[in-house]
């Protein structure tokens, strides 16, 4: 990594495992979940969990586990009950289609209901469940919005064009290749350049988008700092480095 960015990112081992990093001057730790946490504001972010992908690719024939949203809500509970967080805002695809909620276990709504009880509650909208949201509080805590500001920072599912200075964005999945244990090993990613963040996907089912594609790396003036997450740490990496 080169000076200057380490410089303007600051990033130390935080006793999670996690990295602790500036983003437009804002405090942010990268979780080893996936998940990204906002000391200063109290606020736990996870993007993309795409619930019920698991139960829609059933629908069409392809059976997978119908683990999914149970995993994926095992570690949001997880990082709760590590942070206790004012507020928990999920940055869009928290569900994988239109009809997700209504396949959502009641298990699952109500372990939703227990752990927005005394915070606000908040879902982004996402490309895969705009439709979904439209009727989610029937069911489900909350409120729903498009973006949200928190002091220099701007909430938002799918990262915008331009330089977009704090801006804290989802929706591409970005996953890095890196040599470890003497193979490649392919990992989901926070990548930043200390002016803007994209988050991985926080799903059990969610895929991942090569950082090196144009989609992720034509976001960034100069070459970011890439933050694999491994089984107990989040690892830096200088952009030159991952595959």
């Amino acid at each position: 990594m080169n000076a200057t960015l380490k410089n303007t990112l600051s990033p130390f081992r935080h006793p999670c495992g996690g990295l602790k990093v500036r983003v437009a001057g804002e405090a942010c730790v990268l979780r080893c979940s996936g998940a990204l946490w906002l000391p200063d504001h109290r606020t736990l972010i996870a993007s993309d969990l795409h619930l019920e992908k698991g139960s829609a690719f059933a629908v069409r024939g392809q059976m997978l586990p119908p683990y999914d949203s149970p995993a994926t809500l095992a570690k949001l509970e997880a990082e709760i009950e590590a942070l206790d967080p004012a507020c928990v805002v999920l940055l869009g695809d928290s569900f994988h289609d239109s009809k997700a909620i209504d396949r959502l276990s009641t298990e699952d709504r109500d372990r939703v209901a227990r752990l927005a009880v005394g915070r606000d509650w908040v879902w982004l909208e996402g490309n895969h469940d705009l439709v979904a949201l439209e009727g989610a509080l029937d069911a489900l805590p909350g409120r729903v919005i498009t973006t949200m500001a928190l002091g220099a920072l701007t909430l938002i599912h799918e990262p915008q064009p331009g330089e977009a200075i704090g801006e804290i964005a989802g929706h591409l999945h970005p996953a890095a290749r890196v040599a470890a244990y003497g193979r490649g090993v392919r990992r989901p990613c926070f990548v930043t350049d200390g002016k803007r963040l994209l988050m991985p996907a926080f799903g059990a089912f969610t895929g991942g988008l090569d950082v090196r594609d144009k989609a992720v790396s034509e976001l960034f003036g100069v070459p970011p700092m890439v933050a694999a997450l491994g089984r107990d740490k989040v690892h830096a990496l200088a952009w030159e480095t991952v595959r």
